[in-house]
């Protein structure tokens, strides 16, 4: 795995601007290594500069300890590096320091500043101190050879450590590059586990209610009926016993209907597939959870669902209980999407629902209107009439039926509206969209 920025800032163990005390070691040994050297070299310096060589080698220690630094402020280090270049010391210092400021993260155009500034001054002092041998007869070199010999200094002295100074601070920058791209991939992958979590429980939400909804109207409708017919066959039995008679057969026929739905629906979300199998259920992963809930309600929905067509034996049903309903098709019949024709029924098959519970007796009038960009349906019942004194079904409403009958409609893009009329009825209307309602 690897390090994120916080992580990496409480690993900084090392004291003052070290990070670690490895690297405060080693500036610790290099500036040991540089002291010695400045002050060696500060013995010569002080016998040319005509100064006592107590003061030459504390000058060459100080100057070389400001390698302790190098990490904190190159550009400082380079600059006394440049300063006592004329007193003939510090090539460590020098080395060292251009590496460093090299590899920092400070501008390019300050890094060529200084390495041409060093560069040129290098190159002068050993312009300077071969004339200078040479004057004394020193046998060293040749004066043709002087120039060459000091260009090839300064730049052996120069650009070696600019070089590598460059390439590892472009490595190093490479490194963190990648490491601060793995840390956001990382956090990217995480929040997408996040993300599918909350949609997979979204989806197990989704289809909760949705199998809620498929149970409702379908148990709710034939529950309804049975109950009103149940109640007319008690205020009948006595006075009209064949009525009564045909009334229990509805009755029965209408509890088989709904046992009958509610198994078919209950036997998909059970087997999944629609088969069984003797093997032993491996537990599936979080997200597979919605997808085949929605797979199962999909199939209870597309196998068995109901369509427009049977439209006239669910007013059939209605009528059968006593209803009065009047049913009226405008338009030219034609085929629709299975989620359209379902719908459609569910609406029309809720609001009966609803008058049965809270209307029964009413007239109610339902509509169905196929249009050249929708399909629009109507269930408006008139107020119910005055109590006769026969036996009152009470029929319980869990307040869920214009819930679901919205949530249906609007999924699919539609429009639902429902409430009072002003002759005190109720009215209930939806309309589809034409891109949803056109057969594939």
């Amino acid at each position: 795995m690897t390090t994120t920025g916080d992580d990496r800032t409480t690993a900084m163990t090392g004291p003052w601007w070290w990070e670690r005390w490895r690297g405060a070691a080693l500036d610790a040994g290099l500036g040991v290594l540089s002291a010695a050297e400045c002050g060696a070299e500060g013995v010569a310096f002080a016998r040319d500069a005509g100064l006592p060589v107590p003061v030459g080698i504390a000058f060459g220690v100080l100057a070389g300890a400001a390698l302790l630094i190098r990490r904190r402020w190159p550009v400082a280090v380079v600059l006394i590096s440049i300063a006592i270049t004329p007193a003939q010391m510090g090539v460590l210092l020098t080395v060292v320091g251009l590496y460093t400021l090299a590899a920092s993260e400070l501008p390019r155009r300050i890094t060529g500043a200084l390495a041409g500034m060093s560069m040129a001054g290098t190159l002068i002092v050993a312009l300077v101190r071969a004339n200078q041998d040479m004057a004394e007869g020193s046998p060293s070199i040749g004066s043709e050879f002087i120039p060459f010999f000091a260009v090839t200094a300064a730049i052996g002295v120069t650009a070696p450590p600019v070089l590598l100074g460059l390439y590892v601070g472009a490595r190093r920058r490479l490194v963190e590059g990648m490491r601060e791209r793995a840390d956001s991939l990382e956090r990217e992958l995480q929040l997408l586990a996040e993300r599918a979590e909350e949609r997979a429980e979204w989806a197990r939400n989704e289809e909760r209610t949705r199998i809620a909804r498929e149970m409702h109207d379908v148990v709710a409708h034939r529950v309804s009926l049975m109950v009103v017919h149940a109640a007319a066959l008690q205020a009948v039995a006595r006075k009209d016993p064949e009525k009564a008679v045909r009334n229990a057969a509805l009755v029965g026929d209408m509890g088989r209907q709904a046992l009958t739905e509610l198994r078919q629906m209950l036997g998909v979300l059970r087997t999944g597939d629609g088969t069984k199998s003797a093997k032993p259920v491996e537990p599936l992963p979080l997200a597979a959870v919605g997808f085949a809930a929605a797979a199962a309600a999909s199939r209870a929905v597309d196998e068995d669902g109901p369509c427009l067509a049977e439209l006239d034996e669910l007013v059939g049903q209605s009528r059968a209980a006593g209803m009065a309903v009047d049913l009226s098709v405008h338009g030219e019949p034609r085929d629709c999407s299975a989620d359209v024709e379902q719908t459609a029924y569910r609406v029309v098959q809720e609001a009966l629902t609803n008058v049965h519970k809270h209307a029964a007796g009413a007239k109610t009038y339902v509509r169905l209107a196929y249009r050249g960009a929708e399909i629009a349906m109507q269930v408006e019942n008139e107020p119910p009439p005055e109590p006769d004194g026969t036996a009152d079904a009470r029929l319980p409403s869990g307040g869920n039926g214009l819930v679901g009958m919205k949530e249906r409609v609007t999924g699919l893009g539609g429009v639902f509206v429902s409430g009072p009329t002003d002759g005190g009825g109720f009215r209930v209307s939806a309309v589809l969209p034409a891109a949803a309602a056109v057969a594939g």
